[in-house]
């Protein structure tokens, strides 16, 4: 508790510049627990870069962790010999405007021009940004779809992809020697923004930038009308707005009603804690405007606009969420229908899924002819096998990218989820099975029907603060010593290890069981304190497949104690 108290102190004396930390640290200073949360530890910089509550402390998101993450990042950039320019975005966050402009500050003070977004953008427009400007990285500020209470700092590299485990390790390496007040490589430095701004050493991204980054999306559509289309969309209070209007402008959805709720950026999130269109309730708001509405589609994007929720007529009068697995599956097929129908699909086409994401896809892909090909899981991985297929010169392979966490992708564009994208093929797949006298409940359905039924679920369970940790890793480290010989009644017929680096994929914290009729994949989360749980199973029909499934629920929920 000694060392807790003396950064303690250390922070009320020097944390000054925002006077929110100091008012937090004043009130927790007699509480020994929260005073051991907020300084346990330095907030960990990961694959996916900074995520954390908003607060005061070293494990905390704030203006200090910003500026020393991003001094790191500095150096790592010069060292590098990367372009010395840095895209810069955030989104509707609390503070994410504050973070941006501090980061801005530290680039600039080491000699890296700061192009920054001058409002809110999506994470597939800072993608775009990085490349567009000839940058040697890029930073987003946002937490995705976590709560309000959290932030984050997503870096990426001059490819436009989030950066590799290696140079994430190598910038974790240089923030220890990087102090939240005094110093580091050279110093910690920070320039005065509105002196950077007038010198040009932090610059603002112009629109033609963002206009080019929509017209991009644009030029991937396959081509259906979609002037028929009824649609309702919700941006929950995120970044995803002023793209995807524009995007259905120009495609030409003239019937388009925005939740107005959930219309305007606010980083509280007040109709949906959980900001998450994967999640029900953060959908609720959208579902009840259908009931008014009674639109072709629902879509939802995330706070940074890189997610993508849907929900379509289900028959009988309300409407249905289509998962992240089944919004895969359907986009899949239809750009594979689609691009044979019209002579535009590539020899030898590649799609790219996560090894969590549905077994479906497999037979999907077979049955066109496409390679499929699956990652650890994180966008990441995909991004980087669209840059494998550029650099052997084959950039027209990618067909598309998709993850089960409601993640998509049909073009080279960008190195990233994109929902500003997904929105497009959603509308124009759904145009087309209209014109079919279908729905894409209907499209889904015929689809189990082909290629069989089924079906996937998530269990999970949260650890918080420090004991939290702790026990999930020891939970981890059970499992992998004394895994478990049946699951919900099945006989466990494999363990995959990821850890032991022999699967072709780099060694990752993850277990894979397979069963006799289905799989359980044990992962922790990369982006939020909470154990993952990924269930797959096969049933003959819509019924079995359920109550497999259920059953693999209540058995991966044991394994959890």
């Amino acid at each position: 508790m000694a060392d807790y108290q003396v950064e303690l102190t250390r922070w009320l004396e020097r944390a000054g510049e925002d006077p929110d930390l100091l008012a937090e640290l004043e009130s927790v200073r007699d509480d020994e627990k929260a005073v051991s949360d907020r300084f346990y530890r330095h907030l960990a910089f990961g694959t996916g870069g900074l995520r954390g509550v908003i607060g005061a402390g070293t494990n905390r998101m704030n203006i200090y962790t910003v500026r020393r993450a991003t001094q790191a990042l500095a150096d790592f950039i010069q060292g590098q010999g990367f372009a010395d320019a840095v895209a810069i975005a955030y989104d509707s966050r609390v503070k994410g405007d504050l973070f941006a402009r501090e980061a801005a500050r530290v680039l600039a003070a080491n000699g890296i021009t700061a192009w920054l977004y001058p409002r809110l953008e999506p994470t597939p427009a800072l993608s775009w940004a990085v490349r567009y400007l000839g940058c040697g990285a890029g930073i987003c500020v946002t937490a995705s779809h976590n709560p309000a209470q959290y932030n984050g700092y997503k870096v990426y590299g001059p490819d436009g992809c989030q950066i590799t485990p290696e140079d994430a390790d190598w910038i974790a390496s240089a923030m220890d020697w990087v102090d939240y007040f005094d110093g580091g490589l050279g110093g910690l430095r920070l320039a005065d923004f509105d002196e950077a701004l007038a010198e040009g050493k932090i610059r603002y991204i112009p629109d033609e930038c963002l206009d080019a980054f929509v017209d991009a999306v644009l030029a991937l559509r396959p081509g259906n009308d979609v002037s028929k289309l009824k649609l309702v969309y919700t941006p929950l209070n995120g970044s995803g707005l002023e793209c995807v209007r524009k995007l259905l402008e120009k495609m030409g959805v003239a019937a388009l009603t925005v939740v107005p709720s959930q219309e305007r950026p606010d980083g509280r999130f007040p109709t949906c804690p959980y900001p998450n269109p994967e999640i029900r309730e953060a959908m609720e708001e959208g579902l009840r405007l259908c009931d008014e509405v009674h639109p072709d589609l629902l879509l939802g994007t995330d706070p940074d606009c890189d997610r993508m929720g849907a929900a379509v007529p289900d028959g009988r009068g309300g409407y249905r969420l289509i998962t992240g697995n089944e919004m895969g599956v359907l986009l899949l097929d239809y750009l594979c229908r689609t691009r044979i129908a019209r002579g535009t699909m590539p020899e030898d086409p590649v799609a790219v899924t996560t090894i969590v994401s549905t077994d479906m896809a497999t037979p999907v892909a077979r049955s066109y002819g496409v390679e499929l090909r699956r990652m650890l899981t994180g966008f990441k991985y995909i991004g980087e096998q669209i840059g494998l297929l550029e650099s052997e010169g084959h950039r027209e392979r990618f067909l598309f990218g998709f993850e089960e966490s409601y993640g998509y992708l049909s073009g080279a564009h960008v190195r990233d989820k994109d929902a500003v994208n997904a929105v497009m093929l959603a509308c124009e797949c759904a145009a087309w099975y209209a014109g079919q006298g279908m729905t894409l409940l209907d499209a889904i359905n015929a689809l189990y029907e082909k290629f069989g039924f089924y079906r996937n679920g998530l269990v999970s369970r949260a650890f918080e603060g420090q004991d939290g940790m702790e026990a999930m890793n020891g939970l981890m480290a059970s499992l992998r010593a004394d895994p478990p010989e049946e699951i919900a009644g099945q006989r466990v017929t494999g363990v995959v290890d990821y850890l032991l680096g022999d699967t072709g994929l780099i060694p990752s914290d993850v277990l894979e069981f397979r069963l006799e009729e289905g799989k359980v994949i044990v992962r922790p989360s990369g982006t939020e304190p909470k154990l993952k749980l990924y269930l797959s199973v096969r049933g003959t029909g819509e019924a079995d497949a359920l109550v497999r499934l259920a059953a693999l629920e209540r058995g991966a929920g044991a394994l959890l104690g």
